[in-house]
């Protein structure tokens, strides 16, 4: 089932007399469950394709169509509305409030939705349960490590259950150790929730935790692949 289609996807942007075209031509499907890792130079227009794929910024050209949704012509109430009930994104640094607990920085959406938590309950036992922290569901951000704040944010990222996960750089603050046991994760999460995820990375070790590759280059796909078998790190559900 297809989730998200990019059409001749252009993104330029202005700067007084100056014009870069960052992205040109984008054409790309994603299917429901796919991992999908995107890849490239500094400067390629990885990011800028996450933001347009995930609708926080929109497009100069073409279109991103989110299942039936044209994502660069809807408004921004139904966007934000979408972004409660379909999309979720996991950025390289956390955003977690600091004086919150760890279960009320997970249910932080919720709460500014306007609904109950005490719906989420259940919800929030079985994601704490995923990320590993049922234990720390009291402690502030302050009181833990660099790896366990990032999974609080994922799970903020899951608590309304999206059908889609963005990832900008996750592990980009991490050390080697951790940033392998987050990467573990959101392969557990893509196979035990069906989820689909979109990373950008830099890493080709991170990348080979997904189901494919996109390879961009000044802007343009030069290379979308699956993951070889013998490459892939699997993890069990």
């Amino acid at each position: 089932m297809k989730v998200i289609e990019a059409i001749n996807l252009n993104k330029t942007f202005v700067n007084g007399k100056e014009e870069s075209h960052v992205l040109k031509d984008i054409n790309l499907t994603i299917q429901k469950g796919e991992f999908v890792s995107i890849m490239g130079p500094s400067g390629s227009g990885k990011s800028t394709l996450l933001y347009l794929l995930g609708g926080l910024d929109k497009p100069t050209g073409g279109s991103v169509m989110l299942e039936d949704t044209n994502l660069g012509t809807i408004k921004h109430k139904e966007m934000s509305k979408l972004r409660r009930s379909k999309i979720g994104f996991v950025f390289q640094f956390y955003n977690l409030v600091p004086n919150l607990t760890v279960e009320d920085n997970i249910l932080l959406p919720v709460i500014l939705d306007g609904e109950n938590p005490k719906k989420y309950e259940k919800k929030l036992a079985d994601i704490l349960d995923t990320i590993g922290l049922s234990d720390k569901r009291k402690l502030t951000p302050r009181e833990l490590s660099g790896g366990q704040q990032q999974r609080v944010a994922i799970a903020r990222a899951l608590v309304f259950d999206p059908d889609i996960i963005f990832l900008d750089e996750p592990i980009g603050n991490l050390d080697s150790k951790t940033g392998k046991e987050i990467m573990q994760l959101f392969q557990k999460i893509n196979i035990k929730y069906n989820k689909t995820l979109i990373q950008v990375t830099h890493s080709s070790k991170s990348a080979k935790y997904g189901t494919s590759i996109i390879r961009l280059v000044d802007g343009q796909i030069v290379e979308h692949v699956d993951v070889c078998d013998e490459d892939v790190v699997t993890v069990t559900a």
